[in-house]
């Protein structure tokens, strides 16, 4: 590992007084809901309308006395089929909300059980209406307000927190500074044909126009937006073996990033950050650190 310096209610079905059975979000990497046992914590379905779409999460609070810091986490775009036995997000929600934290994980439009498209400027919409469902929340502690996100859900999560004062603190994973790879195809069709074929661009006439659609993603590029994030904190994390964004965008990131700011490249990781265990422990560590939470054992 290399380092640079620089709830209020949940939904419960006794069954013999022995278990919870709740559904979440599934093993993909987004999810659909799913029954599944919680017996650490309280977590309740949460349905946000955003354009006219229905975007769906869950979030999660922990036993103890609100007001809790928070943590909204962001997903990347899915690569298709996850690798059999992963829960996803849900998995890392209560691993975090064990530490003490209220933590909100929902399925940006075009994915799991969220409406419509793939989008990525309607993604940066989407994370503003769930900044905008946690805030006012008496179990939310407004001071400590964080979002941490992957890949294309890092760069949304930049430019949304370069724009929003209420979020404290960033975590930005495998984050692209820009969308090359993406914008400055010379066939756009295809790269909406792919994303049609994974089933996350779903209805026939969208877009109306490929070349706006892919527009946005320069829009959002963080690169333009991440200096604005200071004064607060950001962590910038990457790994080494990174295969979709090479690690030098994690270095471009930094170099433009103001104070307090800290790179941490995780030796021989590749772009799944979620799913390396030395990468969660520092994000936790990090995020327990900024909300001042002592150390606990899980």
């Amino acid at each position: 590992m290399k380092r640079v310096q620089y709830l209020s209610y949940f939904s419960l079905l006794a069954l013999n007084c022995l278990r919870l059975i709740l559904p979440i979000l599934d093993a993909s990497e987004c999810g659909s809901f799913y029954p599944i046992k919680v017996d650490i914590m309280l977590n309740k379905i949460v349905a946000l309308g955003v354009d006219g779409l229905r975007v769906v999460g869950r979030l999660y609070l922990p036993t103890g006395k609100p007001p809790y810091p928070t943590l909204c986490v962001c997903h990347g775009i899915p690569a298709g089929n996850s690798a059999p036995g992963d829960r996803g997000y849900p998995l890392l929600a209560e691993r975090i909300c064990r530490q003490g934290f209220a933590v909100l994980i929902f399925n940006f439009r075009g994915t799991g059980d969220s409406g419509g498209n793939l989008d990525i400027l309607g993604w940066t919409r989407d994370l503003k209406a769930a900044i905008d469902y946690l805030y006012p929340l008496p179990e939310v502690d407004r001071s400590h307000l964080s979002l941490l996100g992957f890949s294309a859900g890092a760069a949304v999560s930049v430019y949304r927190a370069a724009q929003d004062s209420r979020v404290s603190s960033i975590i930005a994973c495998a984050c692209p500074a820009e969308f090359t790879f993406l914008t400055e195809t010379d066939k756009p069709q295809s790269v909406i044909d792919h994303f049609r074929s994974i089933g996350i661009i779903r209805d026939r006439d969208f877009p109306y126009s490929a070349q706006e659609w892919l527009n946005g993603f320069s829009l959002v590029s963080p690169i333009k937006y991440i200096a604005q994030i200071a004064p607060r904190p950001i962590l910038l994390v990457h790994g080494s073996r990174d295969e979709l964004v090479n690690v030098s965008h994690a270095y471009k990131l930094y170099a433009r990033a103001g104070e307090p700011k800290q790179l941490i490249i995780i030796d021989g990781a590749e772009h799944r950050l979620r799913q390396n265990d030395r990468a969660m422990a520092i994000i936790i560590d990090w995020l327990k650190s900024q909300a001042q939470i002592s150390s606990q054992v899980e």
